[in-house]
């Protein structure tokens, strides 16, 4: 069975399925790469805010932990702007990219769920290591959200469009759980019962 790693560039699969007006089910995103070989790994990168005191994302982050998902952070950097607004700066490529080349050696595909073009000469570091690439986002958005050179390097383009109807929520279930005891009600320690969409990227 083929040997598959995901990589999960947070801000940029949830600015993607946003735009496509539809929320990922990480449950069954997992059990769809599953069913398609050998999942080693399943990384979930993103950047946290410092001095927020409860992160909209944190119990997202919190069910992927348990749930078979590697999830990596580290803190955004704030900076003021020329025109004195208050900004948030931050990326996990370069983590990424780390995780994408030591694990090579030991694949046979890795999936990057990003459209960001700064990830193409890891896709061909990739490549030359001997391990197909597929990228998944999309180009059902104006304008897309995949890089052409990024599309063009990829063995493979999954569209998160054709994956909708495999890994998206159904609406019925978001609809259901706005009757639930709000997040910040509940118990920090305790694990979040499923993902939720309402608590994505900011």
């Amino acid at each position: 069975m083929e040997k598959t790693a995901l990589f999960i560039d947070g801000a940029n699969l949830y600015s993607a399925t946003k735009s496509l007006g539809f929320d990922i089910d990480y449950k069954r995103l997992l059990k769809e790469f599953q069913a398609r070989g050998q999942v080693l790994r399943a990384f979930y990168y993103t950047t946290l805010v410092e001095d927020s005191e409860y992160s909209s994302i944190r119990p997202l982050l919190d069910w992927l932990d348990y749930n078979g998902y590697s999830v990596v952070t580290k803190p955004a950097r704030e900076f003021t702007d020329s025109q004195g607004r208050r900004r948030i700066r931050g990326n996990m490529d370069i983590e990424l990219a780390v995780h994408a080349m030591e694990l090579a050696p030991h694949l046979d595909h890795i999936v990057i769920f990003s459209g960001d073009g700064d990830f193409r000469s890891l896709v061909e570091a990739v490549q030359r290591k001997g391990v197909r690439v597929s990228v998944v986002s999309t180009v059902n958005t104006q304008p897309p959200m995949i890089s052409d050179e990024l599309r063009r390097q990829a063995d493979a383009f999954i569209d998160l469009v054709d994956l909708q109807a495999k890994i998206g929520r159904d609406p019925a279930e978001r609809a259901g759980r706005m009757q639930e005891t709000p997040r910040f009600l509940e118990k920090r320690g305790a694990p979040p019962s499923s993902p939720s969409d309402e608590l994505s990227e900011p």
